[in-house]
């Protein structure tokens, strides 16, 4: 069973950052897949962002290019994601999902291949 405990959520002005973080717990990180997903009201839960197979690489989704980065710390169990240029349409629940197993792209951008959720963290991005 792996435990997943996000922060750094809150509300922010149009164009500014905020950091999330993700603690993972309970499982061996290093054998642990870990990815980014959010939730608008009333919308489908969507992939933000994730690593690749092998850990080395990141990639996430075309909607928040070039603003969002995704990074581990493995010494601290945790990963991040580097939210800037915030914009209205980020706000969501944001939460960051974990996989037992190594997820293939494109397996890893959808959220039936994970095994398990944090609770979320609420991103609000004020126009």
């Amino acid at each position: 069973q792996v435990l997943l405990v996000e922060s750094g959520g809150g509300l922010v002005q149009a164009g500014g950052s905020l950091r999330l973080s993700c603690a993972a717990s309970g499982g061996t990180f290093r054998n642990v897949f870990m990815g980014w997903f959010r939730q608008a009201l009333g919308k489908e839960r969507e992939f933000v962002g994730t690593f690749t197979w092998s850990g080395e690489m990141t990639y996430v989704a075309n909607s928040v290019a070039g603003r969002f980065t995704v990074s581990r710390d493995d010494a601290k169990n945790t990963v991040f994601l580097q939210m800037n240029s915030l914009k209205p349409d980020d706000t969501a629940v944001y939460y960051c999902a974990a996989a037992g197993r190594p997820l293939p792209y494109p397996s890893s951008m959808e959220a039936r291949s994970y095994d398990y959720w944090g609770q979320g963290t609420q991103v609000t991005v004020s126009s």
